[in-house]
C-alpha cells in the first residue's frame, strides 16, 4: 500500500492509502474519492514521500536508510479502497525540528553507495529484484523522480549539503 497526502478544492488535508499511483489516479477518475471533511470529490495529491507498506509485521530493521527501495509484494495493479485521515489544523514543524530531520537525512545519504546518474535506472533494477536491496543515492532529474514515484519506486530527495552549494 502507498499512503499519499490529499487535500479537497476545500483545502482540507487528509491521508489516502492506495495500491499503486495508478490505483490512486483511477479512483480520482471513476469519482471514488471524497474529503472525510466535507464530502468533496475534487481531490489532488500533494507532493510527498509516500510510504509503502510492504506487509511487514515487526519495524524494519536498523539497516534500512531513507532513499532504500523494495521490491512489490502484491499486484500492485489492482484497485484497493482508499483510506483517509484528517489532518485538522496542522502547524508547520519548528526549524529546531527541520534542522534535525536534514541532519538524519544527510547521515542516511553519507551511508549509502553514490550511483551517481545511474541513479533511475538502479533504483528501478533494486525495486523490481534485479538488483541486490540496499540504500543508494545519486542525481536524478525531476521528470525521472516523477516517473519513479509513479511507478511507486520509493526514493526522497534530499537536499545537498550547503558545502554542495558552492
Amino acid at each position: 500500500m502507498i499512503v499519499f497526502n490529499l487535500f479537497c478544492e476545500n483545502e482540507h488535508l487528509f491521508e489516502g492509502w492506495f495500491a499503486s499511483a495508478k490505483a490512486f489516479e483511477a479512483q480520482v477518475e471513476l469519482g471514488q474519492l471524497n474529503c472525510p471533511v466535507c464530502g468533496s470529490d475534487r481531490i489532488v495529491r500533494r507532493p510527498s514521500a509516500p510510504y509503502v507498506n510492504v506487509g511487514a509485521t515487526q519495524a524494519p530493521a536498523a539497516t534500512t536508510q531513507p532513499g532504500t527501495t523494495s521490491a512489490p509484494t502484491s499486484a500492485n495493479s489492482a484497485l484497493a479502497p482508499a483510506h483517509a485521515t484528517a489532518y485538522g489544523d496542522v502547524s508547520a514543524p519548528s526549524p529546531e525540528t527541520l534542522a534535525k530531520l536534514v541532519a538524519v537525512l544527510r547521515n542516511a545519504a553519507k551511508l549509502s553507495e553514490d550511483v551517481g546518474e545511474r541513479f533511475p535506472e538502479e533504483a528501478r533494477r533494486i525495486h523490481y529484484g534485479e538488483s541486490e536491496a540496499r540504500s543508494i543515492k545519486g542525481k536524478a532529474s525531476r521528470d525521472d523522480i516523477g516517473e519513479l514515484l509513479e511507478e511507486g519506486i520509493m526514493i526522497l530527495p534530499v537536499p545537498p549539503a550547503e558545502e554542495d552549494l558552492h
